[in-house]
């Protein structure tokens, strides 16, 4: 039997969905002022029919907590930090839809610095 090919996803939008318990030194990507950027993130691909070629997806902690809320935009290595509704949404048009990375939204390159080369 033969399977169609499916196409690659052209984004894959990786959203931090980590919480704390209150009470705890280190930060979250989830509060009750954040809590609903991942569904607001699915419901505007959906909008916008991006949902197939841009696949959003829940994750932990991506290692930023005093940055957050985050999220990571591959291809590209693009670390968004400090994230609201309104950065979302410009985020999907300039660098989704547009190809232009939001450069104001993204992390300090002293938070994020090249990756580590693992090849010896």
């Amino acid at each position: 039997m033969e399977m169609p090919a499916i196409p690659q996803p052209t984004f894959y939008i990786f959203k931090c969905e980590q919480s704390a318990p209150p009470g705890m030194p280190k930060p979250s990507c989830v509060t009750d002022e954040s809590r609903d950027l991942f569904n607001h993130l699915a419901q505007t691909m959906m909008q916008k029919g991006l949902m197939g070629p841009v696949q959003p997806i829940r994750t932990s902690c991506l290692g930023r907590c005093q940055m957050g809320p985050v999220m990571l935009v591959e291809p590209g290595h693009h670390m968004y930090c400090k994230l609201s509704k309104e950065k979302i949404d410009k985020i999907v048009e300039e660098h989704i839809i547009g190809g232009n990375p939001v450069q104001e939204y993204l992390i300090p390159e002293q938070f994020w610095g090249e990756p580590i080369n693992l090849v010896q």
